[in-house]
């Protein structure tokens, strides 16, 4: 029972004053709270804001200011496979399904026939030593239409695909890599292309038909003493707009002196690239500042061309295009005033043929010459009785130049239906010209140390050394390189083609006025940036444990089942992405330095490159497949791939710079190597895998009749070196394999058997001689000269009683 005094309480209570007056309290309560708590989300607010401004500035602070020419060529090209593996998840599925390699039955044609008619009009050895092609070479080139190939139809041109000019770049490198180099450079940087798509109407209706049929062989000026072939300084090729003195006709006047030009000195019109300024402002908004490409034929005032370089022992035409203060009317800047200082635009989008496609074009030519030449010539050729390709060094070397082989010609397909998919992929493309132009030289490394003596001696008979010489300049043009491996593979890669990275530098090179929006957009980005890192970082441990595991028990024969073989390894192309991908978002620590640490862009440059490489020579696989002997090549050259993109990022981890590099280089080993040297399982491939692709390369198979696809081979009945010694192959090979059934039965020879023998002998005997010259130079040939070292000695013996042993005696 309630007392009364708390009876009277509680009835108090339940008065209606009394609680409209309770219900106020407790409302106000309810809105000081709710005040307070939004004062304290406001509060945390603000200052997630400001952690986010300050971090926005930072960040604006240490990157160093994108020059307009940057962003040009950092949205320049496109993206596409290269994206892929930077995000860490590239599908090789994907890849087959979108792109296929394929030539038409007309492109085939001009293969089988042009393409072999030129190649019998060329004497590679005579070619270099006049440093010149012959007129009746030079007018078929022209008549064929071999620098118009690019050039659609409608203009005259042959309209072929990428895929079609490489192969026959390929063809014409098995045996001249001058004619290589002579037609690949109006098929990529004409400027026939150039002009196709950013030509006026009446450019194109006056050098297209032209440029098709070989009247105008063009050449593209950019390259400057102090530039290099860098497009985005033009040092000393400059170039004023003013209006004519006389006519009062808008153009510019020019300066410039470009050097290493291909094919200028015998171009009836070069492309030129100039930095364009415009301090009175005539332009009036139409067309702009910065890089611009005029066209010149020869002859115009005051354009110097003619002088040549020799390249090494090259013979293709190269040398200097000059002029000082040279007039240039606007009807002359490719595209018109309105082009003016979209150069850069051009030459990016259109870079990508050259440096991916007609430069490894090259190497592709190399490889299928030394597995089709050299493969043959270490069975025929014998030492200590045994044929050389039984030697554990020549084996070694004959499997690597044949991986290596492969890896570049299935670069090349993929790279080839990406441009033909009408893509113009700047990062694979780099990745093409710097990995291909380098494996094609350890091919022919390769090459040489087995041919040995017969590859040093040039004449007729040498079908290696002048591709031996030649593709050191390869190696430098286009961007050497050692700059596209340590600068530009990676500049470019993390800024294009990471996930998120692009958006976010575009939000730090907003104006202050839009500091508010860019702290968004950055913030956004760079949580995407964090989110992305943390992906990887789980699915690197992941599949590297995963890896691992299959790569511990996996048998040794296991690539024999194609399906297995492709499963595999597509599984460590996955992990080898994801681990690359971490790296790069790790990268971001360095901020603008990133930049200045080229020892660590090189790294990941070359695991990039055998990730992308990887996932082509899977593509290959899955296109060729049923192929007697790919599985084992297919083995070999993604073992290497494995192993190389594995040590460039262990590399890379034990040397990873900046302030935050120890930090960034125990995340990146806990990533990518979880468990330390346990989750590093790639190794060399084992010998005897060696010897069994070194086997299929030197004895007649498959795998040597799909090398041997691109090749020239001679009309019967002509010496051809190379033709010859693929001919006797299958000859000693069979006297060979007599020969050993002879000494193991202890019986003689039947008739047929002693002919084989006798024939095989003779065709080795043959093949193994070098060329012999009476004379090497022209003085030599002269009448009556006696080579100096030789008049030294008469002169010396003029002196002394006795000038023979027996006299002496």
């Amino acid at each position: 029972m309630l007392s009364s005094s708390t009876r009277r309480t509680t009835t108090s209570l339940l008065r209606p004053s009394a609680l409209a007056s309770r219900s106020d309290i407790l409302l106000n309560a309810s809105n000081n709270t709710n005040t307070h708590q939004l004062s304290q989300r406001r509060t945390l607010l603000g200052l997630v804001h400001a952690i986010d401004k300050r971090v926005y500035r930072w960040a604006k602070g240490v990157l160093p200011p994108i020059s307009k020419t940057e962003n040009i060529a950092l949205g320049s090209g496109t993206i596409g496979f290269d994206r892929d593996i930077f995000s860490g998840n590239p599908s090789l599925q994907h890849l087959i399904d979108t792109y296929q390699p394929s030539i038409t039955a007309e492109e085939q044609s001009f293969l089988n026939n042009q393409v072999t008619t030129l190649c019998t009009l060329l004497n590679d050895h005579e070619v270099v030593t006049r440093k010149d092609f012959s007129r009746e070479a030079w007018d078929y080139m022209r008549d064929e239409k071999f620098f118009g190939m690019k050039i659609p139809k409608e203009w005259g041109g042959l309209g072929f695909s990428t895929e079609a000019v490489s192969q026959v770049l390929a063809k014409l490198a098995t045996q001249c890599f001058d004619a290589n180099a002579t037609v690949a450079v109006p098929n990529s940087l004409g400027p026939g292309e150039l002009l196709v798509r950013y030509g006026t109407p009446e450019q194109k209706e006056y050098f297209l038909p032209r440029l098709a049929n070989g009247t105008l062989i063009p050449c593209f000026g950019l390259t400057g003493p102090h530039s290099g072939s860098d497009a985005t300084s033009l040092i000393g090729s400059d170039c004023v707009v003013s209006k004519h003195p006389e006519t009062g006709e808008l153009g510019v006047v020019a300066s410039f002196k470009k050097r290493y030009i291909t094919l200028a000195p015998v171009a009836g019109v070069v492309g030129l690239g100039l930095n364009l300024t415009d301090p009175e402002g005539l332009l009036g908004g139409s067309g702009e500042e910065g890089f611009t490409v005029a066209l010149l034929e020869r002859g115009h005032d005051g354009l110097r061309m003619g002088p040549r370089h020799i390249p090494l022992n090259a013979a293709f035409m190269n040398g200097t295009v000059e002029g000082e203060d040279v007039w240039i009317p606007m009807t002359s800047i490719l595209g018109g005033q309105e082009r003016c200082g979209f150069g850069w635009h051009m030459f990016v989008e259109c870079l990508a043929e050259g440096r991916g496609v007609s430069l490894p074009a090259g190497s592709i030519g190399a490889a299928r010459s030394v597995v089709a030449g050299v493969g043959a010539y270490s069975r025929v050729r014998k030492q200590f009785r045994v044929p050389i390709a039984e030697f554990g060094g020549i084996q070694e070397a004959m499997a690597k130049a044949g991986s290596d082989g492969l890896i570049t010609i299935a670069g090349g397909d993929v790279m080839n239906a990406i441009v033909d998919n009408h893509e113009a992929p700047m990062v694979i493309s780099s990745v093409m010209k710097q990995n291909c132009t380098e494996r094609g030289r350890r091919i022919v490394e390769c090459g040489m140390d087995i041919a040995a003596g017969s590859a040093i001696c040039r004449g007729d008979k040498n079908y290696m050394g002048n591709a031996y010489m030649s593709l050191p300049i390869a190696i430098t043009v286009e961007g050497a390189n050692i700059m596209t491996r340590s600068f530009q593979i990676i500049g470019q890669g993390l800024t294009r083609c990471h996930p998120h990275m692009s958006d976010l530098l575009k939000a730090l090179q907003l104006p202050p006025s839009e500091e508010k929006h860019a702290v968004k957009i950055f913030v956004k980005q760079f949580h995407k940036i964090v989110g992305h890192g943390v992906t990887n970082f789980f699915g690197s441990v992941s599949r590297g444990v995963g890896s691992t595991f299959s790569s511990a028990i996996r048998s040794k024969t296991a690539y024999k089942n194609g399906d297995d073989l492709l499963a595999y390894h597509e599984k460590q192309l996955l992990r080898l992405s994801a681990n690359f991908a971490l790296t790069g978002d790790l990268c971001f620590s360095l901020g603008g330095r990133l930049k200045f640490e080229e020892l660590l862009m090189g790294r990941l440059a070359d695991a990039l490159g055998a990730i992308y490489l990887g996932y082509a020579t899977l593509h290959h696989y899955h296109r060729r497949r049923g192929i007697d002997g790919l599985e084992a090549l297919t083995e070999h050259a993604m073992l290497r791939l494995e192993r190389e993109a594995q040590e460039a990022l262990y590399a890379a981890s034990e040397n990873f710079p900046g302030p935050l590099g120890p930090l960034a280089s125990t995340v990146m080993k806990m990533g990518c190597f979880p468990l330390g040297g346990l989750t590093r399982p790639y190794s060399d491939p084992s010998d005897q895998l060696t010897k069994e692709v070194s086997r299929l390369l030197t004895t007649p198979s498959e795998i040597r009749d799909m090398f041997q696809e691109g090749i020239y081979s001679a009309p019967e009945g002509t010496i051809h070196q190379m033709t010859d010694l693929i001919n006797a192959l299958p000859i000693c090979v069979e006297a060979d394999k007599v020969a050993t059934s002879l000494r193991r039965e202890k019986r003689e020879p039947t008739a047929e058997e002693t002919n084989l023998i006798a024939k095989a002998d003779a065709l080795r005997d043959a093949l193994i001689q070098v060329d012999v010259f009476e004379h090497a130079t022209a003085e030599e040939a002269q009448p009556g000269y006696v080579r100096p070292a030789l008049q030294g000695t008469e002169d010396r013996f003029a002196n002394l009683d006795k000038t023979v042993f027996r006299e002496a005696a």
